[in-house]
């Protein structure tokens, strides 16, 4: 088993991720505990489950795959290159630089053992002469039907990327780390065709024409280059590296580049995988190795840094390039990475990593349909056989050689995703649409659970249904859901699945009250277009048998609100949440501090995160208020209510008082006091004239009591205070001229 089905990358929460799983459908009200759908109905909904000898048809549905039996198990650790020979096939290998072949049978015998650790290219002729390209030391072999392999052509170069034969019979030599295209004669007579801007060149397409198509690694171009040698860039796929190619008969061509994670180019990471093995054979580093690899015995170890902005959209992509050289891109792989292509039976088909799939794709209804999920981590090599028109594909980790038999096959399961519906839910009914053949299966197990990847936590799976409507009533309430079908044939007739969905409804979770605060004195919240001008605010009775005025605004009610300032008058404010995403109500109450005989009603049903009220209703003194939310018109049967009271809050209406009046020479000394509220202003008028500050003795207005000095130049006629606490109450008070000291 190669990959979990509760894995994070499979682990997709439908109609919260973008859309990945189809959409999510919500049938009723808005309320977020009515009942709610997870739908998978599209290929790219599908794909993101387990797929084991299941694949998905043109339009997206689940049917059973082509069987593919192994034909071999190759006992290397790595396959980089594959070709067809007349009797069976061969295969390029490291860490041992070995070229395999494999008879029809299955048979694996060893064809000839590089000195070099990796073998990255391959070609074979049509008598059987096999050509090897190796690397580290990038060496090309030739190796004849039954006999000895050696030194065919050596570019004294590092690498030998690819292989190909010419319309004119030469054999092309694609290298790194010298950018460099060779034409080799028959007699292993190289010379220098291309000399690229490039490091690396990595794939190699040849035209009948006898031009070249090329892809680079650094710079990620798509070159044609002519038989004298002139190029010409037909695409630039900015920095990421072309990978492979392949021709249509009618002389489309196919271009496919991929991105690295790592931010280096593929080629430079098997260069390094390469260095590393040729270290491992030898003991000791090559000549020209790439820096950042090591290795030692029984390993083959690469490092690299990731960069920023490495691999930031599609990790691979795949390009049409049209006779006239016209490109345009085909498909874009979000997850999985390009190594080879080949155009065949009316398709492009396409091999990938990192979790082994292949795809074909159909130009007529330009759609990527995955027609194989591997048991191995990548497809290095896919081919057609010419006579029997069967699929055929070389992977690695673990490499094997595998061939289609031309059938489907008998039995395969699906496993979807961990289906994510945000919170814990109470899961309904599964209901899946799709064809059912006389005779084949579809059956259906359902499991939940509350951790994202399936462990031992969730539940059993449940016994398997074949029924259209399947009740999911018996399963623990939980967060994901997972659900999986095992599909038989009858005959060659296939079971066909379109669409599967599971309906839920949240279980209800208590609001969340996050904040509850008195604003200051005088502050009145209003709607944030409120105009004082063109709007006014009647004093209305939330309740008609309450005892507080309010403030209604006669435009209705906004989202967006904003303070104003209206003496006399409380606001309350709050912030509340709901995880269902309930409509929530709210109750205020209020009692006296110290009063422990319980709350009295204030206002109900209300729909603000605010209320302002005239609060000289409530004589002098520290009150608390109640917040209740409620989300009980959602949930009529099941409400759930949280509940919040407020530091204490000073209601204060009595304006400061005067205490002391005394004359000291040509200064009056005034002493005022406040019952509840620290003094917070305090002006004198002489005769008049322009309010100014009276000077605290103290040098700071911030006490219930306080000591003012007033200092008069001259004797007034009439002198007046005004006073002002931290409630906004204001007292004018007229002192008394010199001699009447109070």
């Amino acid at each position: 088993m190669k990959r979990s089905p509760g894995s994070p990358a499979a682990a997709v929460a439908l109609a919260w991720v973008g859309g990945l799983l189809g959409a999510l459908i919500v049938v009723g009200s808005l309320e977020a505990t009515e009942t709610k759908v997870l739908r998978v109905q599209s290929a790219s909904a599908f794909v993101a489950g387990r797929l084991e000898g299941v694949a998905l048809d043109p339009l997206g549905a689940l049917l059973l795959a082509d069987r593919m039996d192994k034909l071999a198990g190759i006992d290397e650790p790595f396959l980089f290159s594959a070709a067809r020979l007349p009797d069976g096939w061969v295969v390029g290998t490291g860490n041992s630089g070995r070229v395999l072949k494999v008879d029809e049978h299955g048979k694996v015998t060893v064809l000839f053992q590089a000195p070099e650790a990796v073998v990255f290219a391959l070609w074979s002729d049509p008598d059987g002469t096999v050509f090897a390209g190796t690397s580290p030391k990038g060496k090309v072999y030739r190796i004849p039907p039954g006999g000895k392999g050696a030194v065919f052509f050596d570019p004294q170069e590092i690498y030998i990327w690819s292989l190909a034969r010419g319309a004119d019979g030469g054999l092309l030599v694609a290298t790194g780390t010298q950018g460099k295209l060779y034409r080799v004669d028959s007699t292993g007579s190289g010379k220098v065709l291309y000399d690229a801007a490039d490091t690396h060149l990595r794939a190699l397409l040849a035209l009948p024409s006898g031009d070249v198509l090329v892809g680079t690694a650094s710079q990620g171009l798509v070159q044609r280059v002519s038989k004298d040698g002139t190029a010409r860039t037909l695409f630039d796929a900015g920095g990421r590296e072309v990978v492979a190619f392949t021709a249509a008969p009618d002389g489309t061509m196919y271009a496919a580049v991929a991105s690295s994670e790592s931010g280096l180019p593929e080629a430079d990471l098997l260069a390094m995988q390469a260095q590393a093995m040729q270290q491992q054979v030898q003991g000791s580093a090559g000549p020209g190795g790439a820096p950042g690899a090591t290795g030692g015995p029984g390993s083959a170890t690469v490092t690299v840094t990731p960069q920023d902005g490495a691999a930031k959209t599609s990790r691979s992509e795949v390009f049409r390039i049209s006779p006239s050289g016209v490109v345009e891109s085909v498909w874009a792989f979000t997850d999985d990475t390009v190594y080879s292509m080949v155009w065949a039976r009316g398709r492009l088909w396409v091999g990938t990593g990192l979790e082994g799939k292949i795809f074909s794709y159909n130009a007529a209804s330009a759609r990527m349909v995955l027609e194989k999920d591997a048991d191995e981590r990548q497809i290095m090599a896919l081919w057609i056989e010419p006579a029997s028109q069967r699929l055929m594909y070389a992977a690695t980790n673990a490499a094997a050689l595998y061939r289609s038999t031309g059938e489907s096959e008998r039995h395969g399961t699906y496993t979807s995703p961990a289906l994510d519906a945000a919170q814990v839910a109470r899961f309904g009914v599964l209901r899946w649409r799709g064809d059912l053949p006389r005779g084949a299966t579809a059956r259906f197990s359902v499991r939940t659970g509350v951790s994202a990847e399936p462990d031992r936590t969730w539940s059993a799976w449940s016994e398997g249904s074949s029924e259209r409507e399947i009740s999911l009533a018996d399963l623990p309430p939980a967060r994901y859901l997972q659900w999986r079908v095992e599909l038989g044939s009858a005959g060659d007739a296939s079971p066909r699945i379109t669409a599967v969905e599971a309906s839920f409804r949240h279980l209800n979770l208590r609001p969340r009250l996050t904040k509850f605060v008195a604003l200051d004195p005088g502050e009145v919240v209003v709607p944030a277009n409120f105009n004082p001008g063109a709007q006014i605010f009647e004093p209305t009775h939330a309740a008609k048998d309450g005892m507080f005025t309010t403030l209604q605004p006669a435009t209705g009610v906004s989202d967006a609100s904003k303070t104003v300032w209206k003496k006399g008058y409380r606001t309350l404010r709050w912030e509340a949440s709901d995880a269902n995403d309930d409509t929530l109500s709210y109750t205020l109450e209020f009692r006296r501090e110290g009063n422990a005989e319980g709350f009295l009603p204030m206002a109900q049903e209300l729909v603000d995160t605010w209320y302002s009220f005239d609060e000289t209703a409530l004589p002098d003194g520290a009150y608390r208020f109640r917040l209740r939310a409620s989300d009980r018109k959602g949930n009529p049967d099941e409400a759930l209510e949280a509940e919040q009271v407020s530091e204490p809050v000073v209601v204060d209406a009595t304006p400061p008082r005067l205490a002391s009046v005394a004359w000291e020479g040509k200064r009056i000394r005034v002493i005022v006091e406040d019952a509840l509220n620290p003094v917070r202003s305090a002006e004198v008028s002489l005769d008049g004239g322009m309010w100014r500050p009276a000077r605290a003795v103290d040098g700071l207005l911030d006490g219930r009591r306080e000591a003012l000095v007033i200092d008069l130049p001259t004797p007034p006629r009439l002198v007046v205070l005004r006073v002002m606490d931290a409630a906004y109450n204001v007292a004018t008070f007229e002192l008394p001229t010199k001699g009447e000291s109070q």
